[in-house]
């Protein structure tokens, strides 16, 4: 069974993304980050402007639309469907507020979690799912 990193308190979900995706990014991780299609988008834009000093190469997979060959090595997907993202990749971050399609393909999962009452409330569902299905959870609590 997986590792589920469950990183809640989390003010800005999106924020605390891009700083985790370039900590993965410069470890040398394959990451695929999964969430609603508008989430994903925001993400997208933001991963473009978060930091004027670095890039980090990602690529919107969006759902009926493939992606070019030559894109499949870029390291952090965006996706709905994480199954669409080429190749192994080991970390699966969910910004969601359900438990991510296909997540028994990746050794290790971070689900964010943010501080407002209704994420929380999904994320304490997930957490009961994941610790059900035999997942090992470990905590993180988030103090920004």
């Amino acid at each position: 069974m997986g590792k589920v990193e469950f990183h809640h308190g989390v003010g800005d979900k999106l924020s605390y993304a891009c700083r985790l995706l370039r900590k993965a990014y410069k470890a040398g991780a394959k990451v695929v980050v999964t969430g609603d299609a508008a989430t994903l988008r925001t993400l997208d834009k933001q991963l473009w402007v978060f930091d004027d000093q670095e890039f980090l190469p990602h690529v919107m997979a969006s759902q009926g639309q493939p992606v070019p060959p030559r894109q499949h090595d870029t390291p952090i997907w965006l996706s709905e469907d994480p199954d669409t993202a080429p190749g192994e990749r080991g970390i699966l971050v969910n910004l969601g507020q359900e438990m991510p399609a296909g997540m028994a393909r990746f050794e290790r999962l971070f689900d964010i979690v943010s501080s407002a009452p209704d994420d929380r409330q999904l994320g304490r569902q997930r957490w009961k799912a994941y610790a059900a299905m035999g997942w090992q959870v470990q905590p993180h609590e988030v103090k920004e």
